[in-house]
Order: structure tokens, then C-alpha cells, then sequence
């Protein structure tokens, strides 16, 4: 009898405990929507606007709240939270920088036979060390230089991007060679810094300093003609007053200077990248080589034009050039869309031979992704485009996806926390227990990312927002009000 007093009394003690997880869990569930609604949906800047929320608990996997999380959105650079995924993925540790391979077959041994990869840090500012570069350099002795390019398969622009904003820097071409991030930077040189320029028929001073000789001598070949002046609308105009503006034509590399209200300093302006071929000419252009044009032969390993005979190569060799996180960062940190296109393209050419975003993304949508609560429209690797649909419960599963795979110590170094980055002015005193991607697009604010609450446990988090009026900072904020609160509360 005794026996089954205790019994009774356990089994009543643990369907207590029981409830009271029940009530517990009930309770924040309403907390969470109180809150939501208060903070989110009846928050002026959102009265009208399409939102979707979702708070996920992965200890328990289980959501605590749902808001139209089934529904898709437009998720602007939240996008860049798959391509993430892929890179961390299917990148490696390394980037690979480079292919290269030497002729077996040609009558001089010393033809070497590059590929290029998609690498966006090939001469790029913010990566000082270039392994790629100082293979080329060093190996400058070589009779012969073959460029192989039959993997490019896409197009410079993105599906649904607006093509209209074709010089702004977020609207950098992709490219299967990208260099300087395929974007030019223009300076006006001080006087004491030009020079005469030889090799044209009449002496001209280089008004205008750019990243390599290629760009100089495109720049300044139609200005002119004194060292601290050049002839501008029917004038002559002190360069160190010139009020313009650097326009580029629409499909060449042609740039002419427009009036500005504007003094002149220094612009940043993408270049039509032709493929490969214009880095190639700078390459040329720089290291004083020549490229020869290679394409595929019927035969394996066989690649021919260019040369009389055809061109073997049996063996390849890969340059890695950066730490693949050391790319992740920054197009988290600052969402880069140009490091998150050439990423997506870099997995294409790494785990399907050739660059094509269609191709890699209905890949990983139909592996990685496959189980994915709602199919999403993928369809670039940055976000630019409006043709992107995701629900905020497929991005609270691609996150999980992250954590499980790759370990959260990882994701605090790619994803900026409160105080960084995209989120520099936002989240400040929750930081390092805020991790997330912001996304921006006319009437489009997205944030999604993980969160530890005030009791330590990880939440992981969509929230979409589409079709506002409001100013992005106050929908931000708004749903920041938000995401403090329950970080406090649970």
C-alpha cells in the first residue's frame, strides 16, 4: 500500500511539473503575440504594411510565435542568408583563387594554361595579400599564357534586377574573372603627381588616377592638355575645381564628365566586365603578357585556338587565395552584394563545373533545401531581386540548417551582432546576443538571425516586412521594441 501512496504521489508531481511547463510555455506563447501586436502590428509605421513574424525555439522545436510565417515575402538581402549557407557549405576553408595547368603536349613547355574561378577577391581593396596575382607575376618568364574560360554560363545581371542603376556600385556585373570588384575607382591627382604621357602622339598630363594603367589611359585620353587644367564644355577648367560628374555609356567602357553641383573628388563606378576580357586586358595591360583564348576541343583535356597546335593539359593545380570566412563576413556585415553573387557562382563552378545561378539554386533546393517548411523562389544570390519569395519559416529553418552544421561559434564571426555593421545604430545593448542579416529594398525591411534571451536560451527569428510607407528606420525600429522585449522577458 505504501508502495503505491509513493507512486501516486510521483506520477501526480510529474504531471504537475508537467502542466505547469504547459501553462508556462502558453503563457510566453501570449506574452509574445501581446507584445507583437502591440509593438509590431499596431505600430503606425506597419498599420499598412504586409508582416510576417516567426520566433522559434530549437531546444524545444517548437514555435513560439507565428505570424503569416507561411507566407512569402520579398525578402531583399535576407537572401544572402542561403547564399551564406552554400558558401559555408560548399566553399571549403579556402577560396579557390585560380586553376592553372602547364602544356603536355605543345612543343614548348613553358605555355601555362589558367582558369579563372569567380573569385571576388582577386585584387580586390580589402584583400592585401594576392596569391593569385603573385602566381601570375612570378611566372611572367613563360613563353606563352593560355586563358581558359568555358565555364561562365550566366548572364552580367541578375533575374529581375533594375538594370537602369547600372553605375551604382551595389550593381557591379558578375563575372567569371572578377578584378578590383569589377568597379573603377576614379581620383583627380594632385598637380605634383601628373605626368606626361609619353605614348600619345601629343604630350597630355593623366588628369585622373584609377587602380591600373588599363583604366588611366581609357579615362583620361579625351581630356587634356595642361597640368592643372583640361578643356571641359567649351573651357578651360581648373581640375582642382572641377564641378562634374563621371557617367559611363551603358554597354562599353566609355566614361565622359557630366556638370555637377558638386566639386570633384573621387568616384567608385562598375565596369563592364565582357566576361573575362576585361580583366584580362588589365592583366595583360599590368604584368606586360599576352593571353591567348582557349576554348574546349572534342577531345578530353585537349583546349585549342590560339596556337598552331593544340594545347594539353592533363593536370590542374588551384591556388587558394582567403580564408573563405574572411569573404562571408564582409557581404554579412555590410551586405555585399557583389561578394554574395560571386560566392553563389563560386558553389555553382565548385560543385557543378560551370557558374549558372539558376543551376546551383535549384540544386540546393532540391538537396539541401528540399525540406524546407514552404519552396521558395530563389533566384539571385544578393537580394536585388524583386522575384525573390521566401517565408519567414523558410528562413527560420535555413538558420537552424547553420546552427546544426557549422555551430553558432562560427555564425558570430560571419553575422554582425547588435552595434555592427547593417545593424550599427541598431540592438547596441544587446550585443553578442543579437546575430542577424538585414535586408532593404524600396518598401522592403527584412531582419532575421538568432537571439539569446535574458535566460540564456537561443531563439532563432524571421521577421519580413513588405509594402510599407513608412521610413525603413521606423519600421526598424519598431520591430526592434520587439525583439528587445522578448529577449528581456524570456
Amino acid at each position: 500500500m505504501k508502495s503505491k501512496i509513493v507512486n501516486y504521489v510521483r506520477q501526480l508531481l510529474i504531471l504537475n511539473s508537467a502542466l505547469l511547463t504547459l501553462f508556462a510555455s502558453c503563457s510566453i506563447e501570449k506574452q509574445i503575440a501581446k507584445s507583437a501586436k502591440a509593438d509590431v502590428l499596431d505600430a503606425k509605421a506597419l498599420q499598412t504594411a504586409h508582416v510576417g513574424i516567426s520566433i522559434f525555439d530549437p531546444a524545444t522545436n517548437k514555435y513560439l510565435y507565428n505570424y503569416q510565417g507561411d507566407k512569402y515575402f520579398v525578402p531583399a538581402s535576407n537572401t544572402k542568408i542561403p547564399t551564406c549557407y552554400a558558401a559555408m557549405k560548399y566553399l571549403g576553408d579556402s577560396l579557390v583563387g585560380l586553376r592553372y595547368g602547364y602544356s603536355t603536349s605543345f612543343a614548348n613547355d613553358n605555355v601555362i594554361v589558367i582558369q579563372p574561378t569567380g573569385d571576388p577577391t582577386f585584387l580586390h581593396e580589402d584583400f592585401k595579400a594576392q596569391p593569385a596575382f603573385d602566381f601570375l607575376k612570378n611566372n611572367k618568364p613563360a613563353i606563352s599564357w593560355g586563358f581558359l574560360d568555358t565555364i561562365w554560363r550566366d548572364e552580367k545581371w541578375g533575374s529581375g534586377w533594375t538594370w537602369n542603376d547600372y553605375e551604382a556600385t551595389y550593381m557591379a556585373e558578375r563575372s567569371s574573372m572578377p578584378i578590383f570588384g569589377n568597379v573603377v575607382n576614379i581620383k583627380l591627382k594632385k598637380a605634383a603627381d601628373r605626368f606626361l604621357d609619353s605614348s600619345l602622339r601629343r604630350p597630355r598630363y593623366n588628369v585622373f588616377k584609377t587602380q591600373s594603367r588599363f583604366f588611366d589611359s581609357l579615362i583620361n585620353s579625351d581630356l587634356s592638355i595642361e597640368a592643372n587644367s583640361f578643356y571641359f564644355n567649351g573651357e578651360t577648367v581648373a581640375s582642382e575645381n572641377l564641378y562634374g560628374r563621371f557617367d559611363r555609356q551603358l554597354d562599353r567602357n566609355e566614361f565622359s564628365i557630366k556638370e555637377s553641383a558638386n566639386i570633384f573628388s573621387q568616384v567608385n563606378i562598375p565596369f563592364v566586365a565582357n566576361g573575362s576580357e576585361t580583366a584580362k586586358w588589365i592583366i595583360a595591360d599590368s604584368l606586360n603578357i599576352s593571353f591567348r583564348h582557349l576554348q574546349q576541343s572534342r577531345t578530353k583535356n585537349q583546349f585549342n585556338a590560339g596556337f598552331r597546335q593544340g594545347v594539353r593539359v592533363d593536370d590542374w593545380h588551384i591556388i587558394h587565395s582567403q580564408p573563405t570566412d574572411s569573404l562571408l563576413k564582409p557581404m554579412m556585415h555590410r551586405s555585399d552584394n557583389f561578394f554574395a553573387e560571386q560566392s553563389l557562382l563560386m558553389v555553382s563552378n565548385e560543385k557543378l563545373g560551370v557558374m549558372n545561378d539558376a543551376k546551383i539554386i535549384d540544386t540546393i533546393l532540391k538537396t539541401d533545401f528540399k525540406d524546407l517548411p514552404q519552396k521558395p523562389r530563389w533566384v539571385d544570390g544578393s537580394g536585388l531581386s524583386r522575384y525573390n519569395l521566401f517565408t519567414p519559416q523558410d528562413f527560420v529553418a535555413i538558420l537552424n540548417k547553420m546552427k546544426n552544421e557549422f555551430g553558432m561559434e562560427r555564425i558570430k564571426v560571419i553575422f554582425p551582432t547588435g552595434g555592427e555593421g547593417t545593424i550599427s545604430s541598431y540592438y547596441k545593448t544587446e550585443s553578442g546576443f543579437i546575430f542577424g542579416k538585414t535586408g532593404t529594398l524600396s518598401g522592403v525591411v527584412a531582419f532575421s538571425g538568432f537571439l539569446y534571451t535574458k535566460k540564456g536560451k537561443l531563439l532563432i527569428f524571421s521577421t519580413l516586412v513588405n509594402n510599407h510607407q513608412a521610413s525603413a528606420t521606423d519600421v526598424r525600429k519598431a520591430m526592434e521594441k520587439f525583439l528587445v522585449g522578448v529577449r528581456n522577458r524570456y
